[in-house]
């Protein structure tokens, strides 16, 4: 497993999921990540039917260590000290104001490394009206106006994963990376600073592109109108994805599919414009069609003639995909609590070698014995299950 990262220090203060997947993605490269948790309790993530295991917790805390710390405990302030001194990466999420109060300030620890690459993640930014109110990951989506492009009007409610807790996530790990590669030219540390909302703003790209370019204010359903996306029904109940996008191939091998050659004849679908504009009559005809076969049938006949399209997927079926399988995506390490703990390997590779070693996220101090007196602790490499 190519660990690019092998030799960065990452101390980690992050709490949920935002601070915990910058980590993970970090740790994910190589980087040794030393997660800081309060004694007793750690991450208010952890807690799950009366233990500290769950999985939420696991899902944004593996290939990282636990050591439990109290800051405002005179000794575990001058721990957390000496291992500030000797890292290179420092993330908090934080409420505004909070790393302060507890010694993890920026400007008391670039004092102590100014090497340090010190990442701060909120939920509205450091300052501004609403720097103090909470943010959650709908929050988040809300004011970002993602949220208006997913739930669906004739049935309002929130769907999905938590994108945005997982988003900036992702974007506070590209800062760090790109403060990184600046040291290493500069040897100057960095504050680096990303809130959800700014995050889901800059994920949302698309939309406010369209209204800046040409004042289009788009719906929930104006990307799979234009992309001619479609999510059908099969005979068996099970259901299939297609992206028609725009070149006309695609439609020429669905209407061989569906053994409908007729289809073009009606003006409603003969092009792409009209079939954009008369999506809904498109989807009731595709509708019908669809449920005359079941899904493997259908996805039988759409491999035969190159249509893009994929079995829209329950999550127990995605392991048993052959591709899926062949990519070997899901690895596993022994977990601290006894059995096995499986995951989602990185999907990056470099040079052609998969990311398949893995160790399981950590007990709640799990690693304080091996602190030792001072100084940064060594680690054991993760096993490459290939």
């Amino acid at each position: 497993m190519a660990q690019v990262l092998s030799d960065i220090r990452v101390l980690e203060h992050g709490t949920f999921i935002t601070g915990p997947a910058a980590g993970m993605l970090l740790a994910d490269l190589g980087a040794d990540v030393l997660k800081v948790e309060l004694p007793g309790t750690g991450d208010p993530f952890r807690a799950f039917k009366g233990e500290l295991y769950s999985p939420h917790f696991q899902t944004y805390n593996r290939n990282k260590r636990s050591v439990t710390l109290n800051t405002k405990d005179k000794a575990d302030l001058a721990r957390f000290d000496e291992l500030i001194a000797q890292a290179d990466v420092y993330i908090q999420n934080f409420r505004p104001g909070v790393a302060e109060n507890i010694g993890a300030g920026y400007e008391r620890l670039k004092a102590i490394n100014p090497r340090l690459i010190y990442c701060a993640i909120s939920g509205f930014g450091k300052d501004g009206p609403y720097k103090d109110r909470p943010s959650y990951d709908s929050v988040a989506q809300a004011y970002s106006g993602f949220l208006g492009l997913l739930v669906n009007p004739n049935d309002p409610r929130v769907v999905g994963p938590a994108l945005a807790d997982a988003m900036t996530g992702f974007y506070a790990a590209y800062g760090i990376q790109g403060a990184l590669l600046e040291r290493s030219r500069t040897g100057r540390g960095r504050l680096v600073e990303v809130s959800m909302v700014e995050a889901m703003t800059h994920f949302n790209l698309d939309a406010f592109t369209h209204l800046f370019s040409i004042g289009q204010v788009m719906d929930p359903f104006s990307r799979a109108r234009v992309s001619q996306s479609y999510v059908l029904e099969c005979a068996d109940g099970k259901w299939v994805a297609l992206h028609m996008s725009s070149p006309p191939k695609f439609w020429e091998g669905l209407a061989k599919a569906m053994e409908r050659p007729d289809i073009f004849e009606d003006p409603r679908f003969a092009t792409r414009e009209a079939r954009i504009d008369n999506q809904e009559a498109m989807i009731e005809v595709l509708s019908g069609i669809f449920k005359g076969r079941s899904r493997v049938e259908w996805c039988n006949r759409l491999v035969a003639e190159d249509v893009p399209h994929a079995p829209m997927y329950t999550t127990p079926e995605v392991p048993e995909d052959p591709q899926v399988k062949h990519l070997q995506l899901f690895v596993e390490a022994p977990s601290p609590q006894g059995g096995t703990f499986k995951t989602v390997r990185s999907p990056v590779s470099f040079d052609g070698e998969r990311s398949l070693g893995v160790t399981a996220p950590p007990l709640l101090g799990q690693h304080n014995a091996e602190l030792g007196s001072t100084g940064w602790p060594a680690r054991p490499q993760a096993k490459d299950k290939s």
